[in-house]
């Protein structure tokens, strides 16, 4: 019985495309903001997936529609390689999207359209290309002042108004 088992758990190890190495490759068959894709594997296993280390407006905040325009011309039904880095506690991938070694999350955040999500940011990268993006006053970084708050705070605070 346990020849079996730890063959049966090699073979999912080697075979599962979420095991092999922590990378995916797929197509984008859906991109639902501008943090957030659906990623199609083999044709057949379909895998949410959140950009890590960074963080788009919502949808309904200022510049949240943009935002996921934006990530949709990028890598809307385009192949690319997703590097894992586990999953978040809705289940979605957490990942580095990639698409011909262009490292899209770090392009959303250069490109003003997400923000480095200062909780979970590992490589500083993001913070200077977010600077970047700031100072030159590109994508939501060109809004005015009282619209720009970060979707960690927009959050929150929409969370408070719903409990009041």
């Amino acid at each position: 019985m346990k020849i079996i088992n730890v063959a049966l758990i090699a073979l999912l190890l080697t075979t599962s495309p979420l095991f092999a190495a922590d990378t995916l490759s797929g197509k984008i068959v859906n991109v639902s903001d501008g943090d957030t894709v659906t990623l199609l594997v083999n044709n057949t296993e379909t895998f949410k997936v959140r950009l890590s280390e960074i963080d788009a407006p919502e949808k309904s905040q200022a510049w949240g529609n943009k935002a996921k325009q934006a990530l949709t011309m990028l890598v809307a039904t385009k192949n690319v390689t997703v590097l894992s880095s586990g999953k978040d506690r809705y289940g979605r991938i957490l990942g580095t999207l990639f698409l011909n070694e262009r490292n899209i999350n770090k392009l959303m955040v250069q490109n003003g359209d997400a923000w480095a999500y200062t909780k979970y940011v590992t490589d500083h990268e993001y913070f200077r290309l977010q600077d970047q993006a700031k100072n030159s006053q590109i994508g939501l970084w060109s809004m005015d002042e009282n619209q720009i708050i970060p979707p960690w705070e927009w959050r929150q605070n929409a969370k408070s108004k719903k409990t009041k």
